[in-house]
């Protein structure tokens, strides 16, 4: 592992993690639970399996709630039953493309449940939320993306949900004294994913292997960054970031496009020959980026440093989804 977790552990650390049956926050649930902190995981199953953090309920110092954020009384229960050091807020929709099908679910799920845990954590005295945002918050752009770029123009409800949440964090920073770590994100992949270009390929492999439908022309281009090495980019801001507000863009340097995904999917699951059909276009969808970039000279200088390039992320993804129950 590229960075030594360094924080002291304390039995007594009490944490939330919402969203912490999903891919990324049970994962993230785990790291925490080595540190010997107390962990609460709270999720709705959404998009979230508790299949996910069955191997954790063992554990005397894991706790899960199946609770909806967008339910207030409930949620300021439970802040008023744990006396919680920090929430890792990562509830949300992070399926872009529903959230074009139907408007309501980035605007509930991604920027109402961070208002209701903000309100909640001023209520019980709460103080330090770790955010995990986005490059959907940007918009389409050639540029290299660095924290403080701008203006921002996203083109998903998404990206727009986030966008806004990340307003809303700076607002109780500068008003109640919080502070606050936004992370974005780029695309994140490994096993226990639960949708995305290497999960959706596989699945569809799966059912019918004579053929690939792929959304766009296939060269969008993006950094892919295994879960692992974006836990430990969390858990490093957590440790190490100081001013009240910080924001930090954690990614590879390099990027992968998706007729280079279909190229390693096809070898990892032994299929030659198989007719690669792609629809056109520059973007999958409606609300599709299909490139960016990010510069992550900000998270270099704290010590982070990958364990897979973005390509290599890919592979060692693809070959532990094939690994896995959970598809």
């Amino acid at each position: 592992m590229p960075y030594k977790m360094t924080k002291a552990k304390n039995k007594s650390f009490h944490v939330l993690v919402t969203g912490g049956a999903g891919f990324i926050g049970s994962h993230l649930c785990e790291a925490l639970l080595s540190r010997n902190y107390r962990v609460w995981c709270v999720d709705n199953l959404y998009l979230g399996r508790e299949e996910f953090i069955e191997h954790l309920k063992s554990n005397p110092r894991f706790d899960f709630r199946n609770l909806d954020l967008l339910d207030k009384p409930k949620l300021e229960s439970l802040f008023g039953e744990v006396g919680f050091d920090a929430v890792f807020h990562l509830a949300a929709n992070s399926d872009i493309q529903r959230g074009v099908k139907d408007h309501s679910i980035d605007l509930n799920l991604n920027f109402l449940t961070t208002v209701n845990v903000l309100e909640a954590m001023r209520s019980a005295g709460v103080k330090t939320i770790i955010f995990p945002s986005s490059s959907a918050v940007f918009g389409e752009t050639d540029d290299v993306l660095t924290e403080d770029y701008g203006p921002m123009k996203p083109v998903s409800f998404y990206g727009a949900s986030k966008l806004a949440a990340e307003a809303y964090i700076s607002v109780f920073v500068g008003n109640y004294g919080f502070n606050a770590r936004v992370i974005r994100f780029p695309n994140v992949i490994g096993e226990r994913c639960t949708h995305g270009v290497v999960h959706d390929f596989i699945k569809r492999l799966k059912n019918d292997s004579s053929r690939l439908a792929v959304l766009g022309n296939g060269k969008q281009t993006k950094p892919y960054l295994y879960v692992g090495d974006l836990v430990v980019a969390i858990l490093l801001v957590f440790d190490r970031a100081s001013d009240p507000l910080e924001v930090y863009h954690v990614g590879n340097e390099d990027r992968t496009s998706v007729a280079e995904i279909v190229k390693i999917v096809l070898e990892e699951m032994n299929l030659t020959g198989i007719p690669v059909e792609y629809t056109g276009g520059s973007g999958g969808w409606a609300g599709d980026v299909p490139r960016f970039q990010y510069d992550i000279g900000k998270i270099k200088s704290l010590g982070f440093k990958q364990s897979y390039s973005s390509t290599e992320s890919v592979r060692i993804a693809v070959r532990r989804i094939l690994e896995t129950p959970w598809l």
